[in-house]
């Protein structure tokens, strides 16, 4: 270099271009660099003259430098490494360095670096190579500024720092022509001052300054004048750097030793020659924009599209030669997991606490409902305390505070309370490790409430807070340490990164500079080299995902042809690379090109190595997206790592490409042209092709995402390749990826990107991730290059509107309100019509007085481009404060906007600790529809978990599940790691305990499960001794079902299993705390068990809405827990059978009979008022399960899913279908009732098999109860939405989602609902299948076990012999009857004369029964004992009388030879029993056998009137509306038969009969249900005064006359019909009801 250069002279010329001093400045100092690389050579003075006119590219000799040489280890002294910090919030510096030394120290004070005295050069193998050019320092600019200071490295003369800034941004489009650049490039001669010459000049600017900056920069001088650097020194604190915030001190003090001792995880044995350039110009980084660069070569491919990245050229910290440095970093290299880990620190500064011991405490649940405080009602609480032998019993009032408790029994325990404060202690359940909360009232607690509903004794012990448990405490080292997330993903199942090792990099690196340097080296022979080069080249692009740029397609073109790559577009002159220059071009080409790989490799896969600074964010000016009016365009260039298998069954493959936001397209798909699988290092499919959107960037909402699907169209088989055949072949998508269009910062998305595709079989369109499918190893991965700018394309939030108008509903016209009021009903956006979405647009300005609709507004919005969003946020301000249920609905994958998600979390913050955990399976799965990993939910939940250890508890195993859903695993993964940083070191041991204890529990499941039958039992007593060892080593563990389960070892002898398909384990535990029993619980290894914790939880919030609402269904809520895919816990509740269970008591046939449930609660209560608590348990219970079930579509209902308490509480368990997914026999479901409700159930409930008072109360509870679900719709379909992308099968689309909304039927009044769920009670009362459906699976659970149990007839209540009923002399079959109930058929009237005097009885019996008999018979006995049956088959109509007559003579056939049988067939059982008279024949007993004459007069029969009927009637709207529903009290009829009532109503004056209304009629039931609404339309307000009401129940007699049971005359006049009047009447003759 030449004086005048190096004083600086040359600068004026180089100022008058506009250059600053400090850009020219660092421009010398990698001028500098450079040339002390480029001089040092082993040829001397002879190369050198060569060099100055014909300069090579590549040089491979070792520079002579010594290294030994003081000055060069002492005159580094202000080196520092400093480590970047990120943020997520625009206040944080995320382009500042932390100052880690002291800014009052001297200039010439050694640091920790310098200090440390090198290692033997023959000790540092990595030293024998070339210096290199490209390493990081990081200078302490505390005391002196670099660029302020001579370039020989002394201080200023005057001793004082100048502050001086960087430069700004150079500007990216250069000033000088490319042809003066490739000239200078090429001929190589000094710099001149005859014109501008280009220097490589990248620097950047932070965005907010600090006082004490850090320069990072390259530099070695030519005059070396910091003398030897100490390399030893600058690699300890570079492993200083990526270690800090990684690994613990121990590790980093083994890691740094490493260092020292010269073990780099880089040592080559035999390192290989280095890469250089050209000696007079800076070092060439491979640009981004590769525009300039190939401007002037011949020979490489142009491409049109070369646009890369948008980022400024930054400096590299790697040298060109061998062994390039790949510094290990911490995944704050990401700037968003950077930013992530700064909030998390915020966050947990914010949450510290004085008293760290309140931290590992478990509270016990509480809901501040009113209605669970139990004003004035007293609770018995026993309080057992360590200083007192006996327990102590308290009366206490529920209402009444858990710290006045500790009051009254410290007044018993201590003779002086002076001195002793309440808040020192605590009350602990006894059995569970959980707390009361002492500021809370007792009956508040959800284990009171608990006990309450189960009459279970109260137990607490009386605890100092001190002598509390504190192993899941935070501590203050938990909160005073660093957020990071390697440390913590030990726990997860799966690793976060899947990446190349640096080592294994590193070797492959190696062999291909070892390829290169024989390359350059040959002097013939080069296909065979270049052959070499390309399997070492192919090598490390196999490494990096199979990736094959288009700069590395281009590089190898200019090698000669050979077997790796036959290409027509490659090198074809073999003389062309008998110049060495072009074969240094090529591999200088070739190297940058994979250095570029390398780069674009390690910002995809975030992998723990870089080839850029770390901490060096590029930074650039800003422009707002809103004002960029160009379209968006993209380059897709190409899909790689291509399976083989699709070039052999597809072609024409094609990329459809789609911009969309919540879900809703913004425009038409765009296709590029159909390509063919080509085939370079790999199989590539190139399109190369522009693709354009007809929208702008600036109506492009912020939360874009661009979606790409696959396609390709199979090829025809064989003989089939006809164009009639090829145009019938449909596409068929491969894969598909989405990635969001602006990033974390709002930044548009510029540069190349690589997106993994996701297989077509995981499409799920309403929840598709917005990550990359980088998990799979084999994922095809899509090329996309974005274009370059010269600034960030940045989306700013706009302000929201200074006015949005609200007007009043009522101000609408009445059309206008019933149509809104219409849209509204439907509850749920899924269902919106384009016309209902315009309305509500229209409108929105008229529904503030609706706060629930707002997410049916916001899902109507037209756009949500930048324009668009003030008025929308205006709205979303002034909105009136959602409830936390209904702003559920704003957290749906439809509304990905972070102002609404923001306000929704907002309403959301304000729910109760109970409430969240009751939502909390679905706000886990609204994390996946965020857009970005920091978010307002995310923060919530952290902020949550953090104060509250349940919480916790239930957050990690969710989390823990969500690892298993391939497309968001890594963001799951980033937030069960921050979780665990959060949450403390005690509580992370806690939870590895807990999957240890899970996965023992697998294994043996697993094994018990796989065992042969025989076997299963000695396997499971060996598999417990690995369990007994888990609790023998760790002590003690809490059970996933709960944080407040603790447990201290298994039970063997308890433990046993289930003889079902999935063979689950019932276990024991033994309890940590003696004063409680053990904990017995199922675990589940083969089912999915978030099916059933989904459908527990949506039945435990209807207990909730129905408790809040005052209505106690006394249901059992149990737990249940998923602790991976396809196992988990259950727990066990006590005291409790299945039905199957008590119904084989009763025989096999037990299912049809109406006794055994109520005989079993009567076994297990034998009191009176026992029994009796048991059944109104059993009403309630039985109720909310009818609902339940129903609302939530359970199928597979059989009476070994259903059990009931022995205190008459019933409960459904085994949720494995649900939606209406029932299980089929062929194409019938064995779910044909809506619910289960069986006559043994009605049995208990009516108290006998005719239906009481107590029905009517049944029915009541069932439709209030289903009602008030109904006015929750709303909340079901948010919940059950927020889960559709839970990878759940039966809940995976709106279909699944419909049922509940048809079943919940949002739209019908009350009253209709009510008409509609009595009906469905009938339906499943009067259902056979159900009954046969538990006959089946009891014949189904007796396997390999013999029976004696006769076969009975379905029809008759019991069994009759010869001896109780007398022996049958002869029968008869007189005649057929017609029957409309309840079918329409025939009956036939059979006489049976027996042996006595007048002993002849008439039954009725159906062509049905008669076949039963028959079938019932040859159960018993041999076929050729019976007579034969008449055939059921017949032609025309089956149940036409002429078929009736000719089946009458076939059957008195066939009863004439039955009863002249043999004796043991004649006299058998069921033959008695069949012609035994039934309570429906006793009518038929005393009449006359003989038809009745057609002329015969029929006289009305009298019937004794009595009873009372309950009516609802209103009036709305001009329409009368009477719904009957129940009658109560009738009398039975003469013949002392119960009625078939109905009921019928005139509105008088009717002289017309044009008024009459009636109802179905009830069968045999003096208490009938109808819920029917009767409708008078068109009836004017003022004629009702006149009118009156003529109410009749009548007795269905078939041919005979109608017989009246009662009447009610009510005047509408003496009702106030404003509202509705409910109440019973009287029935009389002709008597007036009264209200």
């Amino acid at each position: 270099m030449s004086a005048t250069r190096g004083n600086g002279e040359h600068w004026k010329s180089l100022e008058s271009v506009g250059i600053s001093q400090k850009e020219l400045a660092l421009a010398e100092a990698l001028q500098m660099e450079y040339d002390a690389l480029s001089r040092l050579r082993q040829d001397k003075e002879e190369s050198r003259a060569k060099q100055n006119t014909d300069q090579p590219l590549i040089s491979w000799d070792d520079p002579a430098l010594d290294y030994n040489k003081p000055a060069v280890r002492n005159d580094c002294r202000g080196i520092k490494i400093m480590r970047g910090l990120s943020g997520s919030d625009p206040t944080l510096n995320y382009n500042s360095f932390a100052d880690q030394g002291s800014s009052s120290s001297p200039p010439d004070t050694n640091n920790s670096t310098s200090s440390i005295p090198p290692a033997e050069p023959e000790n540092q193998p990595w030293l024998k190579g070339p210096l290199a050019s490209d390493y990081l320092y990081i200078f302490n600019g505390s005391g002196e500024d670099f660029l302020s200071q001579p370039l020989n490295g002394t201080s200023c003369q005057d001793g004082s720092p100048k502050k001086l800034s960087p430069p700004p941004l150079p500007p990216r489009i250069s000033i000088w022509s490319s042809s003066e650049v490739h000239h200078s490039s090429l001929k190589g001669s000094p710099l001149s001052h005859k014109g501008p010459q280009p220097k490589d000049i990248n620097m950047f600017s932070s965005a907010h300054e600090l006082a004490d900056r850090k320069l990072l920069g390259r530099r070695i001088s030519e005059e070396d004048p910091y003398g030897d650097m100490d390399y030893d020194g600058i690699n300890d604190a570079i492993t200083r750097l990526n270690l800090k915030s990684t690994y613990d001190t121990e590790l980093l003090r083994e890691a740094t030793w490493g260092w020292k001792e010269g073990r780099s995880i880089f040592e080559k044995e035999t390192p290989g020659k280095p890469v250089a350039r050209s000696k007079t110009m800076p070092p060439q980084v491979p640009p981004r924009t590769y525009a300039s660069k190939f401007s002037n070569r011949q020979n490489v491919v142009p491409n049109k599209n070369r646009r890369i990245s948008v980022d400024p050229v930054v400096s590299r910290p790697h040298s060109l030669a061998d062994g390039y440095e790949l510094f290990e970093v911490s995944e704050e290299r990401d700037e968003e997991v950077a930013a992530f880990c700064h909030m998390l620190d915020v966050l947990r500064s914010g949450y510290s606490t004085q008293d760290y011991s309140l931290t590992g405490f478990v509270w016990s649940t509480v809901n501040l409902s009113p209605e669970r405080l139990g004003h004035g009602i007293s609770l018995k609480v026993t309080v057992l305390c360590d200083s007192v032998q006996e327990p102590l019993t308290f009366t206490c009032d529920c209402s009444s505070t858990v710290d006045l408790l500790i009051y009254q029994t410290l007044c018993y325990t201590h003779d002086e309370l002076l001195g002793i404060d309440v808040d020192d202690f605590v009350l602990k359940l006894c059995g569970l490790e959980e707390f009361l909360q002492n500021k809370h009232a007792l009956g508040s607690h959800e284990y009171i409430q608990h006990c309450r509903k189960f009459d279970i004794d109260i137990r607490l012990q009386l605890m100092k807070r001190k002598a509390v448990r504190s192993d899941l405490a935070r501590t203050v080292n938990d909160d005073q340490s660093p957020s990071t997330l390697n440390h913590y993903i030990h726990l997860q199942e799966r690793p976060i990164k899947q990446t190349i090792s640096r080592q294994a990099l590193s070797l492959l690196f190696d062999t291909f500079h070892n390829e290169v340097d024989n390359f350059l080296a040959a002097e013939g022979d080069f296909p065979l080299r270049a052959e070499r080069v390309i399997q070492s080249v192919m090598a490390i692009c196999n490494a990096l995902a199979a990736v094959e740029s288009q700069e590395i397609t281009g590089a190898l073109n200019m090698l000669p042809a050979c077997p790796s790559r036959m290409q027509p577009k490659i090198q074809k002159d073999p003389h062309v690379l008998a110049v060495r220059e072009n074969r240094e071009k090529v591999v200088e080409t070739l190297t940058a090109s994979i250095l570029d790989l390398v780069e674009l490799y390690c910002n995809t896969f975030n992998a723990d190595f870089q080839t850029v600074v770390h901490g060096q964010r590029k930074h650039q000016l800003s422009q707002d997206a809103r004002l960029l009016t160009c379209p968006l365009s993209f380059t897709v260039y190409a899909t790689h790592r291509i399976p083989i298998t699709w070039a052999a069954s597809y072609e024409d493959f094609y990329l459809s490409c789609s911009l969309s936001h919540g879900g809703k397209e913004l425009c038409s798909p765009l296709q590029t042209r159909k390509a063919h699988v080509y085939k370079y290092l790999f199989h590539l499919i190139i399109w190369d092709q522009q693709i354009c959107f007809p929208i702008q960037v600036n109506r492009l909402p912020r939360e874009t995402l661009l979606s790409a699907t696959l396609y390709a169209v199979p090829i025809p088989p064989p003989g089939s390749s006809s164009e009639t055949n090829k145009q019938r072949r449909v596409p068929e998508a491969l894969g598909w990826v989405t990635t969001p269009l602006f990033n974390f910062r709002q930044v548009l998305t510029c540069g190349r990107k690589l997106l993994g595709l996701w297989p077509a079989t995981q499409d799920n369109s309403s929840a598709r991730s917005s990550a990359p499918n980088f998990n799979q190893p084999d994922s095809v991965i899509l090329q996309i290059d974005f274009p370059a700018s010269a600034f960030n394309v940045t989306f700013t939030r706009p302000l929201a509107a200074e006015f949005s108008p609200k007007y009043e509903f009522c101000s609408l016209g009445e059309e206008d309100q019933r149509k809104l009021k219409e849209v509204m009903q439907k509850e749920s956006l899924y269902w919106l019509t384009d016309a209902d979405r315009k309305r509500l647009w229209e409108k929105r300005y008229y529904c503030h007085e609706q706060p629930g609709s707002l997410p049916l507004l916001l899902a109507s919005a037209p756009s949500w481009e930048w324009a668009c969003l003030p008025d929308i946020y205006a709205l979303l301000k002034q909105w009136t404060h959602m409830n936390h249920q209904d702003a559920l609905g704003l957290l749906h994958a439809t509304f990905p906007d972070q102002e609404v998600r923001r306000t929704a979390v907002h309403w959301i913050d304000s729910m109760s600790d109970a409430e969240l955990l009751d939502y909390l399976p679905q706000l886990v799965q609204a994390l996946k529809y965020e857009c970005y990993l920091d978010s307002p939910l995310v923060r919530f939940l952290m902020k949550r978990a953090i104060c509250d250890l349940r919480i916790t508890h239930y957050f990690f195993w969710l989390l823990k599940d969500g690892l298993k859903d391939s497309q968001f695993s890594i963001r799951y993964q980033y937030l069960l790691a921050a979780l665990l940083c959060c949450c403390g070191k005690g509580l992370r041991e806690e939870f590895d305990r807990q999957c240890c204890l899970v996965n023992t529990l697998a294994r043996l499941a697993q094994q018990v499960r796989e065992a042969a039958p025989s076997s299963r039992q000695a396997i499971l007593r060996e598999g417990l001794a690995d369990v007994k060892q888990f609790f023998s080593v760790n002590g003690s563990c809490r059970l996933p079902l709960s944080p407040s389960l603790l447990v201290k070892g298994i039970v063997p002898r308890d433990c046993s299993y289930f003889n079902s398909n999935a063979v689950p384990l019932k276990l024991s535990f033994q309890n940590v705390d003696a004063l409680g029993e053990n904990i017995r619980v199922i675990f589940k290894c083969g089912d999915d068990l978030r099916q059933d914790m989904l459908t527990l939880q949506m039945i435990r919030i209807m207990n909730k809405i129905w408790v809040q609402e005052g209505l106690d269904m006394r249901m059992v809520i149990f737990r249940c827990f998923s602790t991976g895919r396809g196992r988990g816990m259950v727990e066990m509740i006590p005291n409790a059978e299945t039905l199957r269970k008590i119904q084989v008591e009763h025989g096999v046939t037990g299912s049809f009979k109406d006794r055994p449930l109520a005989d079993w609660l009567q076994n297990h209560n034998p009191k009176e008022d026992e029994y009796e608590k048991a059944v109104e348990n059993f009403i309630y219970s039985c109720a909310g399960c009818c609902v339940a079930t129903y609302v939530l579509g359970i199928c597979d209902r059989h009476n070994d899913n259903i059990m009931l308490k022995t205190t008459g509480h019933m409960f459904h368990i085994d949720f494995g279908r649900f939606l209406g997914h029932a299980q089929m026999f062929g194409n019938i479901k064995r779910d044909r009732a809506p619910f289960v409700f069986t006559s043994d159930m009605a049995y208990v409930i009516n108290g006998g098999d005719k239906p009481s008072s107590r029905f009517h109360d049944f029915v009541d509870l069932c439709c209030q109860a289903y009602n008030l679900i109904r006015k929750h719709t709303h909340l079901f379909l948010n919940l059950l939405g927020l889960m559709l992308s839970c990878g759940i099968p039966e809940l995976s689309d709106l279909e699944d989602l419909k049922y509940v909304y048809d079943a919940l039927r949002p739209q019908d009044s009350e009253a209709d609902a009510t008409t509609y769920f009595t009906r469905l009670i009938e339906s499943s009362l009067g259902s056979v299948a159900t009954k046969l459906n538990f006959f089946i699976h009891n014949l189904a659970q007796m396997k390999f076990t013999g029976s004696d149990t006769r076969p009975v007839l379905s029809f008759a209540p019991r069994m009759h012999t010869l001896k109780t009923s007398g022996r049958i002399r002869d029968v008869f079959l007189c005649r057929h009857e017609k029957v409309f109930n309840p079918s329409k058929g025939y009956t036939y009237i059979v006489k049976v004369q027996r042996e006595g005097p007048c002993e002849v009885t008439y039954i009725q019996r159906t062509f049905e029964e008669f076949q039963e008999l028959h079938n019932k018979l040859r159960l018993i006995f041999p076929s050729s004992h019976l007579p034969s049956f008449p055939s059921r088959f017949v032609i025309g109509r089956s149940r036409g009388e002429a078929v009736a007559e000719r089946r009458k003579e076939e059957l008195n056939g066939y009863i004439w030879h039955l009863i002249h049988s043999a004796p043991e067939v004649a006299e058998c059982d069921l033959v008695y029993t069949f012609f035994h008279p039934l309570p429906r024949d006793e009518k038929a007993a005393g009449t006359n056998p003989a038809p009745k004459p057609t002329d015969a007069t029929w006289s009305r029969p009298i019937g004794k009137v009595g009873g009372e009927v309950k009516l609802s009637i209103s009036y709305k709207n001009n329409k009368l509306f009477i719904m009957v529903m129940h009658i109560r009290g009738l009398q039975p009829l003469q013949d002392g038969n119960d009625p078939d009532p109905y009921v019928k109503i005139y509105l008088l004056p009717d002289p017309q009969k044009t008024t009459k209304r009636k109802t179905k009629v009830a069968r045999k039931t003096c208490n009938p249900t109808y819920n029917e609404m009767l409708v008078y339309d068109g009836i004017p307000k003022g004629d009702l005064q006149q009118r009156e009401l003529r109410l009749s129940v009548l007795s269905e007699e078939g041919f005979w006359e109608n017989i009246l049971l009662g009447e009610a005359c009510i005047k509408l006049r003496d009702l106030d019909l404003t509202r509705e009047k409910m109440g019973w009447f009287e029935l009389g003759s002709r008597s007036q009801g009264t209200m």
